[in-house]
């Protein structure tokens, strides 16, 4: 059962706009505006950074979801303000450093996605490592429609997923996206029945939880890197991370463990050799 997680004192225990708790080594994160169904104001993106770059040591992996019908309906145009350029560009800079505290911090984050996934609320899901959507998700990107642009990482992450086309489509027409057309074209990895994602999400953040740290953390920082290098360099970082994957001695251990397995021993936890 999880429990909540809110110190007497301390940074996170301020972040209102957050549903916190801790289930043994998984946090369960939940956007906590459901009259608004959880619009995205300069607050809750501030807590969503100061959250991941504030983690409890003993977290290994993060749920993040929508608390009421919605995972996130995009950006709270009623408290949009008008900006200068200047200051425009450093509202989206503060949007991309709670983005990149979700994509390259300390765990992986499994979003689970139902109902609204529209505008600012893409923009985060698609810099979580893993979308589980439930059938009632749709997918929307409402920018080319409103006179603005994305401004939280959409461009850079959304056609990572979906494809420069699919982005392009969905912001010039409006167009949105069910949850079966998300899974088709890579914005979520799963989709189940309405009502079913969180315990997918959490069976899944679980499984990754139990994995090395290090594995988890070379998935997280290295592959996406690897992938925007030429390929020889991308091989190149890729047997500088193995080297230090293998070198660990949790993996060194798991590996003895999973031999020792399979030749039927049995191994004293610890245990060298």
């Amino acid at each position: 059962m999880p429990l909540s997680f809110s110190p007497a004192t301390g940074l996170l225990a301020s972040l209102d706009l957050l549903r916190i708790e801790v289930a043994d080594v998984v946090a369960h994160v939940r956007l906590n505006r459901p009259a608004k169904r959880n619009a995205v104001n300069d607050t809750l993106v501030a807590q969503l950074h100061t959250f991941f770059v504030n983690l409890p040591e003993a977290v290994r992996a993060v749920v993040l979801t929508g608390e009421g019908d919605h995972f996130c309906a995009g950006l709270d145009l009623s408290e949009l303000s008008e900006r200068s350029v200047a200051e425009g560009m450093l509202h989206s800079r503060h949007w991309h450093a709670a983005m990149d505290a979700i994509q390259f911090g300390r765990v992986p984050v499994v979003a689970v996605l139902h109902g609204a996934v529209v505008g600012g609320g893409l923009e985060i899901a698609s810099s979580c490592h893993i979308r589980v959507a439930e059938a009632s998700a749709y997918y929307g990107l409402p920018e080319g429609q409103r006179g603005i642009f994305v401004g939280g990482g959409g461009s850079a992450r959304v056609p990572r997923l979906a494809g420069v086309a699919t982005m392009t489509d969905m912001m010039l027409t409006g167009r949105t996206l069910s949850a079966e057309e998300g899974l088709q074209r890579g914005l979520s990895q799963y989709v189940v029945p309405a009502g079913e994602g969180f315990a997918k999400g959490c069976e899944l953040a679980e499984r990754i939880a139990s994995n090395a740290p290090l594995s988890n953390f070379a998935v997280m920082q290295a592959l996406p890197r690897i992938a925007d290098l030429s390929q020889s360099d991308g091989l190149f970082v890729e047997s500088l991370m193995a080297a230090i994957a293998q070198g660990d001695d949790a993996a060194k251990e798991r590996v003895r463990a999973f031999l020792d397995k399979r030749a039927g021993k049995v191994r004293e936890p610890g245990a060298k050799g």
